[in-house]
């Protein structure tokens, strides 16, 4: 089982690439809100850590077990 499947960039599968980029812009949105809004956050927003990290750890089993492609071949 080859872990750098779980963190270098070049070997995440798209699930987990979409899970890092939802959780950074999650926490941007965050961190605006938090400054220039502090009472405009919307109910249920911390959900959305909840969803990228299940979403992450989804995309990290089938990269894990999950059964390589054979890829296309070009006669």
């Amino acid at each position: 089982m080859d872990l750098s499947k779980l963190y270098r960039p070049s070997s995440l599968n798209s699930y987990q690439f979409i899970a890092i980029t939802g959780l950074i812009m999650s926490i941007g949105a965050h961190l605006i809100l938090h400054f220039f809004a502090p009472q405009h956050r919307p109910d249920g927003f911390n959900w959305l850590y909840v969803c990228w990290t299940g979403l992450y750890i989804v995309g990290s089993l089938i990269n894990l077990f999950g059964k390589p492609d054979e890829g296309h071949h070009h006669h």
